[in-house]
């Protein structure tokens, strides 16, 4: 399953960040993915729980948010909305346009839990 692999590949990506921060659990995983990701967000889904097992992330909640399919118009400079099957521009519906957005997956954001620093002796006093 291609999801499996990607979400192995999220965790460590999320494990690097998490030791970097110190962190002793993650809480929540924010991902944006595109339609035109080749990342089926349901499948994902899926796999998550078995790829997060025995990790810093096993009960974190894994939250997904579509990414827009956006394009940048090579005749008028106009970018806009599109559709996965139409990458027209949305100014003057041509057909010359760039993709902006809308093939990613991104680690938006991430919810850690990081130990408070102990006082040390002199903060004691």
């Amino acid at each position: 399953m291609h999801e499996l692999s990607v979400c192995q590949a999220l965790l460590d990506q999320v494990e690097r960040i998490a030791d970097e921060h110190g962190a002793t659990r993650v809480e929540r995983i924010l991902l944006r993915i595109g339609p035109l990701s080749g990342v089926e967000p349901s499948l994902l889904e899926h796999a998550y729980p078995l790829a997060a097992a025995g990790t810093r992330a096993e009960h974190a909640i894994l939250a997904i948010e579509p990414a827009p399919v956006r394009v940048h118009c090579l005749d008028c400079g106009a970018e806009s909305a599109a559709v996965p099957n139409r990458l027209l521009c949305g100014r003057c519906a041509g057909y010359r346009t760039r993709l902006v957005s809308g093939d990613e997956m991104l680690l938006a954001n991430l919810e850690l839990t990081i130990p408070d620093e102990p006082l040390s002796s002199a903060d004691s006093d």
